[in-house]
């Protein structure tokens, strides 16, 4: 983070973990209901433990009976984002006649104003809408078939679909001027039109964000936080804390047993076993921002925290479990990134003669070397577990890419593309796959990193190759600015944001 991190937090949508009317807890959901003529009652559980939801429903009694929907609903508010990964279940028989996804409603009378994001098992994807009770249901079909990510989202009368295959980057569509008044009912549904059919539905990875206004001040008001952990082979995520605060930036510390991560200037340990949280004593260095890391060896964190009288953010070191902080660097500012292996120097993004370069620096202190001197922003510097190179993210070709540099700054090379900004690479501790931010051009400029947009976590071979998805999120800066891999390079942790995080 660039700047300050006093904060004022924002009102919560108070929401309780729902219960369904057959007791079962549903998530973040409040209630569920059929709609239709069904033949058989349909069903709607979440399970706690994968927080993933299971929706059925059978189809109607007759050909001439409407198609039969089960409904997992809350109420909300205002705009909106919806997310989730939806599949058919292995043992059904999914065709054209089955659909999943997500549904806004007016109301829960049948022919209500709606629109609906909907996947269909024959592979189809289709935003449904009707916009007068009653009326014909008006199609706008996705060209991605078999989309296994669907993504709905409101911003004042405009409903925006975006689908992908899991693993690729969304393909946006629209519509325009739906009036569905200011309080809706969302949530996930099944469908199956034909009798003697029913649709069976699994959704994971659900998230229902309620976004940034336009009037928020960025690096002066927050939103809330969810930590989430991340299964690198599936992309499945997880998430383990929630909190009306800006959480940023988690570490993993090398045992594998906690996360370090800041909030409003101090440092935090979360322990994953208990699902505790503990400050980190840092004395008087209590402006810290998201550029902090961990030592190879886990005995060490180092810290950027903003001091107005060095010109901005300076770089300390202290044990990891915290105590008095050693300064590092003497003037600002100075945002640090990286340790090398042996711990015996620092990487640090420098702001000296009105630009930003990577500077190497002693861990104890001592003279700077700058390692870049290209025109423009270089950022986000990180080794490989060798030490023989280091990987960052730089605009200097108008886009910020991820680029590539021998250990003493020779041999530049970029890595990625250009099809989006990327910030921040993190090398897999076994130095075989890169992590890293993707911001949307049209969304953000190639010289910021903001608060509250559509990223994705994307994942290369550090050797290259094409980018996968691994994760698509609400968030930017603070969802991963330092490095967060798990030592067993088998998960990732990092932050997405809502205004109402805590009811999730």
């Amino acid at each position: 983070m660039r700047f300050s991190s006093s904060s004022i937090l924002l009102t919560c949508l108070a929401t309780l973990l729902a219960v369904g009317a057959n007791g079962q807890q549903l998530g973040v959901f409040t209630a569920q209901q059929s709609i239709g003529n069904a033949a058989k009652p349909g069903t709607a559980t979440f399970t706690p433990a994968s927080q993933v939801y299971a929706i059925t429903s059978a189809g109607p009694r007759t050909k001439a009976d409407a198609p039969a929907m089960q409904y997992a609903y809350k109420k909300l508010g205002g705009d909106f984002l919806l997310y989730a990964r939806i599949s058919f279940a292995a043992s059904g028989k999914a065709d054209s006649h089955q659909s999943l996804g997500w549904l806004v409603r007016k109301s829960l009378e049948p022919g209500a104003p709606q629109v609906a994001l909907a996947t269909q098992g024959n592979g189809a994807t289709t935003l449904r809408y009707r916009s007068t009770a009653g009326a014909a249901p008006q199609h706008i079909r996705s060209s991605v078939p078999q989309a296994t990510v669907l993504q709905l989202e409101r911003t004042g009368t405009t409903f925006t679909m975006r689908v992908a295959q899991f693993g690729q980057p969304f393909v946006v569509a629209q519509t325009t001027r739906l009036e569905l008044g200011e309080e809706v009912y969302v949530g996930l549904f099944a469908e199956s039109d034909q009798p003697g059919t029913t649709a069976i539905g699994t959704f994971r990875d659900v998230r229902v964000v309620v976004p940034a206004p336009d009037k928020l001040v960025q690096y002066r008001q927050y939103l809330g936080s969810h930590l989430e952990v991340l299964e690198v082979a599936t992309g499945n995520r997880e998430i383990i804390y929630s909190s009306l605060k800006s959480l940023q930036a988690p570490n993993w510390t090398r045992d594998g047993q906690h996360l370090i991560y800041n909030s409003e200037g101090l440092m935090y340990n979360f322990s994953l076993a208990t699902r505790q949280v503990q400050e980190i004593p840092t004395g008087e260095v209590r402006n810290n921002n998201n550029d902090h890391v961990l030592s190879f060896d886990g005995k060490m964190l180092g810290l950027s925290s903003g001091v107005d009288q060095l010109g901005g953010s300076i770089v300390y070191t202290v044990p990891v479990a915290g105590g008095t902080p050693t300064q590092i660097t003497p003037r600002g500012p100075s945002y640090l990134h990286s340790w090398t292996p042996d711990g015996q120097h620092l990487l640090f993004t420098g702001q000296r003669n009105n630009d930003f370069d990577i500077y190497r620096v002693p861990a104890a202190g001592g003279p700077e070397v700058r390692l870049t001197t290209a025109p423009g922003l270089d950022d986000g510097a990180e080794y490989t577990p060798d030490g023989q190179f280091i990987y960052f993210n730089s605009n200097r070709t108008g886009t910020m890419q991820i680029w590539r540099m021998k250990a003493d700054g020779s041999q530049q090379q970029v890595v990625t593309t250009g099809d989006f900004q990327d910030w921040f690479p993190h090398i897999s501790p076994d130095g075989k796959w890169i992590v890293f931010l993707s911001f949307l051009k049209d969304e953000v400029p190639a010289g910021d990193h903001p608060f509250y947009k559509h990223v994705y976590l994307r994942l290369m071979p550090i050797g290259g190759g094409t980018p996968k998805v691994i994760a698509y999120v609400y968030g930017g800066q603070g969802t991963i600015n330092t490095p967060s891999w798990s030592p067993d390079g088998k998960r990732l942790a990092f932050i997405s944001n809502s205004l109402d995080a805590a009811s999730h």
